[in-house]
This record gives C-alpha cells, sequence and structure tokens, in this order.
C-alpha cells in the first residue's frame, strides 16, 4: 500500500497539486469544444472535406510552438500557461456571445478556431516543461504519466458531457459550460509558484537569456536534430500525427455520423472508449515505472497501428469501440514514453524549446486530416482508413531500423530504467 502510494507521490509537491487540475479542465474544456463545434460544422455544411478542415485548424499553431516554447524558457511556463489560457477564455466568450445573440455560423467558427490553433497546439508541451521544471528528476516519469490523465479523463468525460449537454439543453448553455471550466483552469494554473522567469544557475545560462529570440529556436531545432534518440522519437511523433490520430480524433465525427449512423451521444461514446483505452495506460504505466520507454514506444506504436488496421474493418458501434479501446491504451504508452525519453535527454535551460519542437511536429496532424477528408470523398473510409494504417506501420518499422542503436538496444540511455 505504501508502495503503492509512493507512486502517486508528485501530488505531495504543492505546484503539482494546482497544475493537475487545472491541466484536467482545460483538457475537458477542449474535448467538448471539439466535439461540439465539429458536430455542428458536419451537420451544416454536410461535407467531410470541410469537417477535416475545421479539425486541421486547431493545429495550424504547430509551426509557431518552438516560438512559445523560446518564451516559455524565456517569462517562464507558468505565466506563458496563464496567459494562453486566458486566450481560451476570451474566444470561448466570444462563442458564446455569438451563439445567444443568433449570429453563429460556420464561418465564425472557422474563423474562431483558426485563431484558436495558433495557441493550443503548445498547450501540451509548456504543460510537459512546466512538470519537468517543478518535478524532481526521480519523479518525471510518475508525474508525466499521471499528468496525462487528464486528458485521458477529460476526453471521457469532456466528450460524454459535451455530447449530453448539447443533446439535451443546446449549444448556447454547452458553451456556458466551456467558458465557466476554462476560467477555473486559468486561475488553477496562476495558483502555480513555480519561478516565473528562469533563474540561471551558470553564467552560460545568463548568455542563453541575452540571446535573440531568433537564434534561440535555431539551437533548439539543431539540440533536437544532433540528439539520435531525439530526433528519432520527433519521427515517431510526426508519423503518429500524419497517420493515426486522424483516424481515432478529427475524423471521428463523420465515423460516427456516416459510416455507423449514430448521432451525438454515438459520437461520444466513440470519443469516450478510446480515452478509457488512454487512461488505462496512463494508469498503468504510472503505478508500473521502471520500464525501457523506447522499446515501449515502438512496441505500443506497433499496436496502435495494429488496432487501426482492424477499426477500419469493423461495421458495427460495439467492435469499434472495443477497437478503440485498445488503440487508446497503445496510444498512451507511446506517446508518455515518447515525452519521457525528450525529458531525460534535454537540458534543463532548453527544455522549452525541445516540446517546442515537438509541438511542432503535430503540424503533420493537420496534413493528415485534410488528405483523409479528400481521400474519403475518393474511395471511402475503409480504404482510406487501411492505407493510413498500413503505411504508418512500414514507416514505424523503417524508423525502429534506422535507428536501432538508440531505441531498441537494450543498453542505449534511451532505454535505461
Amino acid at each position: 500500500m505504501g508502495e503503492t502510494f509512493l507512486k502517486f507521490s508528485p501530488f505531495r509537491v504543492r505546484n503539482y497539486r494546482f497544475q493537475w487540475p487545472a491541466d484536467l479542465l482545460t483538457s475537458w474544456a477542449f474535448e467538448m469544444e471539439t466535439l461540439i463545434l465539429g458536430w455542428y460544422i458536419l451537420v451544416e455544411t454536410g461535407s467531410v472535406l470541410l469537417l477535416s478542415l475545421f479539425a486541421a485548424l486547431y493545429f495550424v499553431g504547430t509551426l509557431v510552438a518552438p516560438v512559445l516554447g523560446v518564451v516559455g524558457d524565456r517569462i517562464g511556463h507558468r505565466d506563458l500557461l496563464a496567459g494562453m489560457r486566458m486566450v481560451y477564455m476570451a474566444l470561448a466568450a466570444t462563442l458564446t456571445l455569438l451563439i445567444f445573440t443568433g449570429n453563429l455560423t460556420p464561418l465564425y467558427v472557422f474563423i474562431i478556431a483558426g485563431i484558436m490553433g495558433l495557441v493550443r497546439p503548445s498547450d501540451l508541451g509548456v504543460r510537459g516543461a512546466l512538470v519537468a521544471t517543478i518535478m524532481p528528476h526521480d519523479q518525471l516519469i510518475g508525474a508525466l504519466s499521471i499528468s496525462r490523465t487528464t486528458m485521458d479523463t477529460a476526453r471521457m468525460a469532456g466528450a460524454l458531457s459535451g455530447a449530453g449537454i448539447f443533446a439535451l439543453l443546446g449549444m448556447g448553455p454547452a458553451y456556458i459550460a466551456i467558458f465557466t471550466i476554462y476560467t477555473a483552469s486559468t486561475l488553477l494554473t496562476l495558483c502555480i509558484v513555480a519561478p516565473a522567469k528562469p533563474h540561471p544557475a551558470s553564467e552560460m545560462a545568463s548568455d542563453l537569456l541575452r540571446q535573440s529570440p531568433l537564434r534561440d529556436l535555431k539551437e533548439g531545432i539543431a539540440y533536437v536534430w544532433n540528439s539520435p534518440r531525439m530526433q528519432a522519437s520527433i519521427w515517431v511523433a510526426f508519423l503518429v500525427n500524419l497517420t493515426a490520430y486522424p483516424l481515432s480524433g478529427g475524423l471521428l465525427p463523420y465515423i460516427a455520423r456516416e459510416v455507423y449512423g449514430a448521432n451525438e451521444t454515438g459520437l461520444g461514446y466513440l470519443s469516450a472508449s478510446f480515452a478509457a483505452g488512454s487512461l488505462a495506460g496512463s494508469v498503468g504505466l504510472g503505478l508500473v515505472g521502471g520500464v525501457r520507454v523506447a522499446r515501449l514506444m515502438i512496441a505500443a506504436t506497433l499496436l496502435w497501428y495494429v488496432m487501426l488496421l482492424v477499426f477500419a474493418q469493423v461495421q458495427t458501434v460495439p467492435t469499434a469501440i472495443a477497437c478503440l479501446v485498445v488503440a487508446g491504451f497503445a496510444q498512451s504508452l507511446a506517446m508518455i514514453s515518447l515525452a519521457v525519453i525528450l525529458m531525460r535527454t534535454a537540458s534543463e535551460h532548453l527544455r522549452g524549446r525541445v516540446m517546442g519542437v515537438r509541438m511542432m511536429a503535430i503540424y503533420s496532424l493537420p496534413l493528415g486530416l485534410l488528405m483523409a477528408g479528400n481521400l474519403i470523398g475518393q474511395i471511402g473510409f475503409t480504404t482510406t482508413a487501411t492505407l493510413y494504417a498500413a503505411s504508418g506501420l512500414t514507416l514505424l518499422l523503417f524508423i525502429v531500423l534506422r535507428w536501432r542503436s538508440e531505441l531498441w538496444h537494450v543498453h542505449a540511455p534511451a532505454n535505461v530504467k
């Protein structure tokens, strides 16, 4: 019992007790917003291509994520995160006003999603950098695993509650709830008392603060590129965002409505099933710990693609839910392992830039969504999903072979327990 408690010892750190619920509420609002607006766009336009465009807009900011990483390293990750969440509040308030005044149109949704997309992709990376700042090194795996549960539980609760409120009360009350959640998450973030500005521990760190932001950005990209295990991890992140996440995320409204003939509630169940598996993976890894993370990342990503191949062939909602549960479980293990590799490898004063580069890899997600939306209209969902999963599996094996000494060798630094 005492050993189990130690696995959850991150909660003994005051700052973590504020960050975890703040991240949870933010993720909850993200899921509600994505589900509600995705369904709205699909119903109003009837176009899978416009749905994929809407989903892609949430990730346009991946190109500026390294810049925000630089900002976080300079002003402090707590202050940056709080500022980002104030932006979410303002955009949710704008949408709420448009809904209640009867002025909401798909065009306004696209505009607001585009603005949101400039900031939102960096949220996960800044969270990870802040966790790495406030937690002792020996608790990093546990802290990141438990931190990951904020997205998993939010995707379950947010998807189900968002779909329920939307179906029962309409879009207006649902957006009042979203605005309230963003407000609470911002206030909790401001309660974190991590240093607002990096405090250099050496003359070298002081010099870094005097460098230009552009030089900081170039240094971060070069730093990742020159570390084989970080470069390999970034390629894995790029690949899964291009070929795996579109099938279990942005395209779910289309899959629920057109493939399975489900309503908003059915969409909520499909989204929550992926999150349930992801939550099981996050909690399980947080409890177990002491794993060879690079090998786990590879094995879990392979399982993820195999389940997506099966998901592409099934024709019933219960079977699809089962596939998404296993896919979510594998996805969680893979992405936590990837984050641990990056955070263990990166120097403390470069963590923000490294996570910014990691978020930049998410730019492949909007590309994958747009290509999938176009392909589904031409060759159908089953063929498109099979093509995506098979291509991802093949390219993953290439990455493993190319960097096998860094990712698979039992004595590689990335596999140190």
